[in-house]
């Protein structure tokens, strides 16, 4: 009996002991709930009761510098839905669908998730809107669980216009992309609101529940140095180019050269930002900012600037070209057959004179020569306030030969960007002080405060003295050289004219492409706009910047300074002298039967200007007739017919040049001109029997003598024996 009573009080004792070490943790466990972690579940809590509906702010205004809007914000809203509080998903979805232009299942879908909000369309317009409203209104067509959020879409007023600087602001959640919008998202985006609201486990609002609207901030607003008339002046000109050249790109680009402000930035092809998503992503791309080339002539700006401040040249200095200049064994020819022969520095720029700047180059050295290269801002972005800059591409001076460095002269081997290029000629515009290119002026806040952004000088690269000189002699390109289609009616321009043909992806140079251009700035004595007009791969035979990309210069600077009321130069009296001084006499060459493309060449290099009358690719008669000797600038009437073919046997046909063609070129050409042709060899065209310009009966059989293509050597300017495609590079 007492063993018994013993081992009941033992197990009582455990039994005890257990319970007291289970209450003890138990305890310990809600004071650690309690005392520890008590907020963070008081919270978790509150955040399970509570629901949030983000609330988008609206995007800053885009002004240009006269405070035109380029992008505003205008008011939207958006369906969104709380799954819980959908009483009928079939139902809410048939009545959404046909109004939203939305698929019903996609709908029912997103009414039946598991979840507490869910979008089910933004940006939705004003009319739809305000149609699912009314029916939310009745009592048959309630939408349960359905809710409408304020938010802002996008909105470019002028459409396609300055695209390519704006960018564009996605349409769901108004991210910025390419542009100012990219660049500048942070500033344009705000700070998004949101509504909170406490709801209970079924999703359903709990009455007198906390409930508060946390407002957006707007973001800040931009006032860009675009000034929109300017603008519209540069696309005008880019819708001409594109009509007449179908280029695959193209890219004019104005900047104040005093501040570094760009007053137009536009490229072709282009886009329309309100409907971005409608367009190629190729066509988002900036071809003036991120697409690097090989200048040309329009470098030889840089070569000039370079020797002069280092004295390797004065504007007297003599020099003479005999149609190539030979360097390490290579012949590096002149655009002109034959060359330029004796000519002073001042005619080496107005004739854009391979051999001469090859030779000013090469006294100039490799290392000063990079360093000119550097300090003018090649090889590096400009930092002007754009994504996607391309830093363009530079010899490296520890491995340039004489070789580089004469191709470098000219405007071949290194690669730049437009705005670049455009920057460091304004350079010299501007005293020989570079200024970063500028595109934001301003920006403000939604309290008016403004913050304004200076414009930024980066060096001084070559003295004041040099600039000024300089910029005399391109005055001199424009008056008397190749730049003379950019010449500016009652003011004094500079500039300089480039064709440069195109580098291959895998090397080499491409048969048949070309990039012109034309870089500038006017007045000459008191810059006021700096321009470059860019034009890659012009379709057709005329591809001269002188004669396709000067006319735009032209077009663009003198419509601006008069907009900018930049008063003019000449007086009436000073241009009644002009006038009534005698031209220069020029004896007009023969084009009939010649290619359309060839006879424009030949009266551009004789300083006529031409227009044409009918249809076709062959010249069937002009006027004045050939032989006759008429003033430098003379219109030359071209009458044009769709083919030479059918010529009479006894008609007089001009031989045309066909030495660098393929078989099938030199065949199609002779064709057109009423030639037949016997080829010997296949390849390239080296030489033909009867040289160009030679008068011959209609039908007369030329041969020509084929050769086999050598591989393209480093440079298309070089080849042993003269050859080569340099000769593109000059008007």
């Amino acid at each position: 009996m007492y063993t018994t009573s013993v081992e009941m009080r033992k197990r009582i004792t455990i039994l005890l002991t257990l319970i007291s070490m289970v209450l003890l943790l138990l305890m310990s466990r809600l004071a650690y709930l309690q005392f520890v972690k008590g907020n963070e579940l008081t919270d978790k809590a509150i955040d399970n009761r509570l629901r949030e509906v983000p609330v988008e702010a609206r995007r800053g205004t885009i002004y240009d510098r006269n405070g035109k809007e380029l992008a505003v914000s205008i008011s939207s809203e958006a369906v969104a839905a709380e799954p819980r509080r959908v009483t009928d998903p079939e139902g809410t979805a048939a009545k959404l669908a046909p109004v939203l232009g939305m698929d019903k299942e996609v709908i029912k879908k997103l009414l039946t998730k598991k979840t507490g909000f869910v979008w089910i369309k933004r940006k939705v317009e004003d009319a739809k809107i305000k149609q699912l409203k009314q029916m939310e209104s009745s009592k048959e067509g309630e939408l349960a669980g359905i809710r409408f959020i304020p938010e802002s879409s996008r909105y470019y007023p002028n459409d396609n216009l300055a695209a390519h600087v704006l960018g564009f602001a996605t349409r769901t959640d108004a991210i910025g992309a390419g542009g100012i919008e990219g660049a500048m998202d942070k500033e344009l985006k705000g700070i998004a609101g949101k509504i909170v609201s406490e709801r209970d486990a079924a999703g359903r609002e709990i009455p007198n529940g906390e409930s508060k609207y946390i407002a957006p901030i707007e973001g800040k607003s931009l006032v860009l140095s675009i000034d929109e008339t300017i603008q519209h002046f540069a696309e005008r000109e880019l819708d001409n180019i594109v009509q007449k050249y179908q280029p695959k790109h193209t890219a004019i680009i104005v900047m104040d050269p005093k501040t570094g402000e760009i007053l137009a930035l536009a490229n072709r092809p282009d886009y329309n930002p309100n409907k971005y998503w409608e367009f190629d992503q190729q066509t988002w791309r900036n071809f003036g900012v991120s697409d690097s080339y090989e200048p040309g002539s329009t470098f030889k700006v840089i070569t000039a600037a370079a020797a002069l401040e280092e004295g390797a040249v004065r504007p007297g200095d003599h020099f003479y070209d005999p149609g190539y200049k030979e360097v390490l064994g290579k012949k590096i020819k002149c655009w002109k057959a034959g060359g330029h022969g004796a000519q002073t520095f001042v005619q080496v720029a107005e004739n854009s004179c391979n051999p001469g700047f090859i030779t000013v180059g090469l006294a100039l050295g490799v290392d000063k020569f990079t360093q000119y290269l550097q300090a003018f801002g090649f090889g590096k972005q400009t930092e002007i306030e754009l994504p996607g800059e391309a830093t363009g591409i530079l010899v490296n001076p520890k491995k340039a030969t004489l070789l580089d460095l004469a191709t470098m002269s000219i405007g071949q081997s290194n690669a730049v960007t437009s705005i670049q290029l455009v920057t460091a000629v304004a350079a010299v515009a501007n005293d020989g002080v570079l200024m970063r290119p500028q595109l934001v002026r301003e920006i403000r806040d939604v309290n008016g405060n403004v913050q304004q952004i200076q414009p930024k000088q980066v060096r001084q690269v070559i003295s004041k003295s040099t600039a000024r000189e300089l910029r005399g002699i391109l005055e001199n390109v424009i008056t008397n050289g190749t730049g003379i289609n950019a010449y500016l009616e009652g003011y004094r321009a500079a500039g300089k004219t480039g064709t440069a043909q195109k580098a291959g992806p895998t090397g080499g140079y491409q048969q048949g492409k070309y990039v012109a251009s034309f870089v500038g700035f006017a007045p000459a004595d008191n810059p006021k706009i700096a321009a470059l007009v860019v034009i890659d791969e012009p379709q057709g035979a005329v591809y001269y910047g002188g004669q396709i990309a000067a006319p735009a210069f032209k077009a663009v600077v003198g419509d601006a300074l008069k907009y900018l009321g930049v008063p003019p130069q000449l007086t009436q009296s000073d241009v009644k002298d002009k006038t009534e001084q005698p031209k220069a006499q020029r004896i007009v060459p023969q084009l009939i039967n010649l290619p359309l493309g060839e006879a424009q060449n030949t009266l551009f290099q004789e300083k006529l200007t031409w227009s044409t009358e009918g249809q076709g690719k062959v010249v069937l008669g002009q006027f004045p007739l050939p032989g006759a000797e008429v003033a430098e600038g003379t219109k030359v009437t071209i009458y044009l017919g769709q083919s030479a073919q059918g010529i009479p046997a006894d008609s007089e046909v001009t031989v045309p040049s066909v030495i660098g063609k393929t078989l099938r070129e030199a065949a199609a050409m002779l064709a057109l001109t009423g030639l037949k042709m016997e080829p010997d060899g296949s390849g390239v065209a080296e030489s033909q029997n009867i040289p160009p310009r030679t008068k011959v009966k209609a039908g007369t059989v030329v041969k020509v003598k084929f050769v086999p293509p050598t591989k393209p050597p480093d440079n298309p300017a070089l080849a042993p024996e003269g050859g080569g495609a340099e000769g593109h590079e000059g008007p």
